[in-house]
Order: C-alpha cells, then structure tokens, then sequence
C-alpha cells in the first residue's frame, strides 16, 4: 500500500502539459453552394487510430520490461546496449520520434488544465509506463529505451569527469526548463518541450536548421559529456531522478561484498559513482550543522527573491501566447503605429469581434503567466535551498554505490567489476557442471 501511495502521489504530482495546438487557414474552400456541386457520400468508413501507436506501447511496455531485467538480473552492459541501439533505431528513426515519453508531458497536462482535451490513451501510456517502471526498477528507461538517451550515449568516446557542484549546478537548467514548459503549456502559450527537442531533426532527417545545429551541437558535446541533454536539461529526466530515490530495486554495483578497487568509479561517465567517506570530525560536525541551520532559515528568503526575479520575466514570458502577441499586432494596427496587416491579424478583422474583448483575453492570459512566474520562481527557489542544504549535510558510506537518483543505469560498473566477474565465472562453471 505504501509503494502504490508513492505511485498515486508522484504521478499527480508530476502531471504537467504543453500549450495548445491552433492554425489559420489561409486559403478558403471553394464555394460549391453557387456552383451547385454535392459533395459525395464517403463509400469507407472513417479511418481508425493508427494502429502503430498501439504496437509502440506494446513495444515499449516490452523494451521497459526486458531493460529492467538486463539491469538488474543479467547484468549485462552487452545485452544493454544491444536493447539500446534496438530503441534508437525503432522509437528513433522508425517512429520519427513519436509518441515520446518526454513530449507526452504536454498532452497530461493539457488534459489537466484543459476539460476540452481528452489525452490520447496511446499518449498517457508513454508518459506513465517509465514512470511506474522508475518506482519499482530505477532509471531504467534511460538505461535503454529512451531514443534521445542512446543517440548521445553512442557519441560518448572520451568522457570527462564533472566536478560535483558544476554538476549540481547546471542540473537547476532542467528545473527551470521544465517549469517553464508547465507554465506556457499551462496558458496554452507554446509547447517548447517539442518545438526544442535537439535530435528530432536527426530522427526525421528534416525540420528546422537551428534546431539540427542544436542537436549537433549536443551531440559534439557528448563525445566528451556523458548524456548531456539527458543530466542537464531533459525535463522528463527531473521526475525520473525524483521517483528512482524511491525505486524498490536497484543498480548494484557489486554482486556481494565491495572490495574498494575504484574501478567501477572511473567506468562510470557520468559521475554517480558515490565514494566511501570517513566519519566528520566534531568541528567539522559542528559547523555543519550552523550551516544547516542558517540555511533552513534563509530557506523563505531565497524562495521569495527568485519568485520575485523570476516574475520580472512574466511580461516577456507573455508573448509566448498566440492571443497576446495578437493584441499586440492589432493595437499597433489601430493606433496607426503599421498599415500592413498579417495573415492573423486579416484574419481577426474579418471575424468582426470587438477589439476590447481581445484585449480582456489577452490581459487575462497576461495575469495568469504573471501569477505563474511567481509560482516558478518560488519552486526554482525551493529546489535550490534544498540543493544547498543537501551538499551541507554528509552521510557516511562504507562502500562504493551508484546514486539512486542520477543512476542511468548503464551499467559500464558491471564490467569493471573485478567481483562481478568472479560470479559470472562461478555462473559458467555451475552450468557447465550441471550439464
């Protein structure tokens, strides 16, 4: 019953959403009334969900199901990156991309906000399986489902070490980004969890040139950088990180006692190999907990201070939203301030709605961002108290052990291991005995 509490919480904690989809037609249909046309009666049925969304969240149930036993039973980095490769190529290039774990954020919480909107079921199971995986299993999603997660990991050729509070402190991008993309789909502004995903282009070969140059540019990053989308700006990534500190099982470095040989701290590229520490002297012990303190109370201060910072922004943020930039437009084509009309905007005049309920619209959407950067503020100054008052505290540990929470579960460890070994040779000599 707890572990199904932590799954109710968690996922209604987590629902969030990206904006809303709208077009303007730019050239009308035909007027077939004066030409006396009928339109023909269809001889087909309408045609049915793609039946291939189906298939993707069998596969995907299957990919989750086989990632977490090669993770935690097999152990086998092979075997992972064999399942991988298998991801990239199908949910990647296959499926262009899509339905995405990552981009299903925005549909959850366009049905949150939006009663209008019914989430596809196709969509919810994308968003919830890694999920529900993550509790029970760790990251194992990202180990070797996760097409976005695989393309960088087969970059990665000379990994460099990050030091732990650089680390620290450019995972709060993440944090920022995916509060930003609840807030603008929460308005229904824009939906920039898609519009900026790096490697789309790489997976549809097509779209946008800035957003190939963005990809290249993470990809020419993690030669070097293990994953950096995945540790560093993946909104998605910052929910898996917080249900894997809750995760039943997970990643053993070592199948039994941990001999301190350090090797699987240098396998790892992506620095969550945590490393025995001895016990704090009492003066150290003793500042440390003045430090603690001061931070618990400078804790509201800091959540005010980047609220605050953070809604200075609202009015930019603002401009995001289709109503408003056309409240804009059409105030500048009113006062005289342009002649020109755009196709928005043409299209606006010819509705014949009164411009004072546009402009009620758009003030509306304006104080809703408004109260909402207040809100983002507040909760990027709350993870960064809890950053500092978490690097202040220092738990002691005996052995080497991969962090629960930013473990990819890629399991380069296993292989190092010179005891995981010693249990794959007993392994083959008890099967070779048994037969």
């Amino acid at each position: 019953m707890i572990r199904l509490g932590y799954i109710i919480i968690s996922i209604a904690f987590f629902l969030i959403v990206c904006g809303i989809a709208s077009g303007v037609e730019r050239f009308p249909p035909p007027d077939f009334v004066e030409t006396g046309y009928e339109l023909p009666s269809p001889t087909t049925p309408q045609p049915r969900q793609n039946i291939y969304e189906y298939i993707d969240a069998v596969v995907l149930l299957a990919a989750l199901g086989l990632a977490s036993y090669l993770v935690l039973k097999k152990r086998s980095r092979r075997a992972i990156f064999v399942l991988m490769v298998f991801s990239l190529i199908y949910f990647g290039f296959w499926r262009k991309g899509c339905v995405c774990s990552i981009g299903a954020i925005q549909n959850i919480t366009l049905s949150v906000f939006d009663r209008d909107y019914a989430v596809p079921i196709v969509v919810a199971v994308f968003f919830l399986l890694p999920l529900v995986f993550t509790l029970f299993f760790g990251r194992t999603f990202c180990a070797a489902v996760c097409p976005l997660g695989a393309v960088q990991d087969l970059v990665l050729l000379r990994p460099v070490a990050v030091p732990n509070w650089l680390e620290s402190g450019l995972r709060l991008f993440a944090y920022a980004y995916l509060g930003t993309a609840v807030l603008l789909a929460a308005t229904g502004s824009a939906f920039i969890i898609c519009r900026y995903d790096p490697f789309i282009s790489f997976f549809r070969l097509s779209g946008s040139l800035n957003i190939f140059i963005l990809g290249a540019c993470f990809l020419l990053v993690g030669v070097f950088i293990g994953r950096p989308y995945c540790r560093f700006v993946c909104p998605y990534g910052v929910i898996l990180r917080q249900l894997s500190r809750l995760s039943k099982w997970h990643v053993a470095i070592t199948p039994d006692d941990c001999i301190k040989c350090r090797l699987c701290e240098d396998s790892c590229p992506f620095g969550v190999i945590k490393v025995p520490t001895a016990e704090w002297p009492a003066r150290d012990y003793d500042k440390s907990k003045k430090l603690l303190a001061l931070l618990i109370i400078l804790l509201p201060i800091l959540i005010l201070a980047c609220a605050w910072a953070v809604s200075t922004a609202g009015d930019l943020m603002s401009r995001t939203h289709a109503t408003v930039r056309l409240a804009d437009r059409i105030n500048l084509e009113e006062s005289g301030k342009v002649k020109e009309t755009t196709d928005a905007s043409s299209a606006f005049w010819a509705t014949g709605r009164q411009v004072k309920e546009l402009y009620s619209e758009a003030s509306n959407i304006q104080a809703e961002i408004k109260t909402g950067s207040w809100l983002l503020g507040g909760f990027l100054g709350l993870v960064i108290a809890l950053k500092l008052i978490v690097h202040s505290v220092r738990r002691t540990r005996i052995d080497y052990e991969a962090d629960r929470a930013g473990c990819l579960a890629c399991g380069r460890c296993f292989e190092y291991c010179p005891r995981e070994h010693v249990r794959l040779k007993e392994a083959k000599q008890t099967v070779g005995g048994s037969e």
